[in-house]
């Protein structure tokens, strides 16, 4: 029954998928692939992530075993950026190839892996109520991230959709998400404020602020993907 719910699932991602090109928020990794994290300092760490604390959700611990054997325990501010292997559900959902063009990369990504279904967090200072804060969060837009960074907000809220097995794979969207412009600290935009902050977010590219669906939440990744186009 569980493998029908999830077959189910799967189809109903894969009917939706093609209006989607942010990667989709994982919280559970896979041991079954290796991870792979650069630390502040250069050093590379590859081996099986055995777990990924969290507080409110925000990551507060890796725990990851090396290739030798050697167990470490990384606090977020120890890490610049990792490549983690989702499990479940959400491997084939980042699995699905979707990325052709490889203009619109960020050159300090590994589009490889990112294709290889990898999902990819980065340390960013985030501006938390007037205070800024240097956190661990996961990129959503990897092949357009030369533009704006979008990154998964934990606290988003959901409009509602169809779930399966709690995970809502067709008609939902989150309600907010953190971005970066400019290498500036990255700040949380609502759905709620979007057509208010929509001038000055995409400045500088006439495409998207002359676009037909201007200021409509739900063509938010559109708008994003297209102002990668501008750079």
């Amino acid at each position: 029954m569980n493998r029908i719910v999830l077959l189910i699932a799967a189809a109903c991602f894969v009917a939706s998928a093609a209006a989607q090109d942010f990667a989709a928020p994982a919280m559970l990794y896979s041991d079954k692939k290796p991870s792979y994290i650069t630390l502040a300092d250069g050093t590379t760490i590859e081996g099986t992530v055995k777990d990924v604390d969290r507080k409110k959700g925000l990551i507060k611990e890796i725990k990851i075993k090396d290739t030798s054997g050697k167990k470490h325990k990384l606090k977020p501010e120890e890490v610049k950026h990792m490549y983690l292997p989702p499990s479940g559900l959400a491997n084939l959902m980042n699995a699905i190839d979707k990325l052709e063009d490889a203009q619109r990369w960020d050159e300090n990504l590994d589009a490889n892996k990112i294709k290889d279904g990898y999902v990819y967090f980065e340390t960013v200072p985030v501006m938390v109520k007037k205070k800024q804060r240097t956190l661990l969060m996961q990129l959503l837009n990897p092949a357009t991230a030369a533009g704006i960074r979008v990154y998964h907000d934990p606290y988003a809220k959901e409009s509602m959709g169809a779930g399966i097995g709690g995970i809502t794979v067709v008609g939902g969207g989150a309600k907010s998400y953190y971005v970066q412009r400019d290498g500036k600290p990255a700040y949380r935009l609502y759905k709620k404020t979007y057509d208010d902050e929509y001038q000055v977010l995409y400045s500088g590219c006439d495409a998207v602020l002359s676009a037909e669906d201007a200021q409509k939440w739900t063509a938010f990744q559109d708008h994003v993907n297209n102002y990668a186009a501008c750079n």
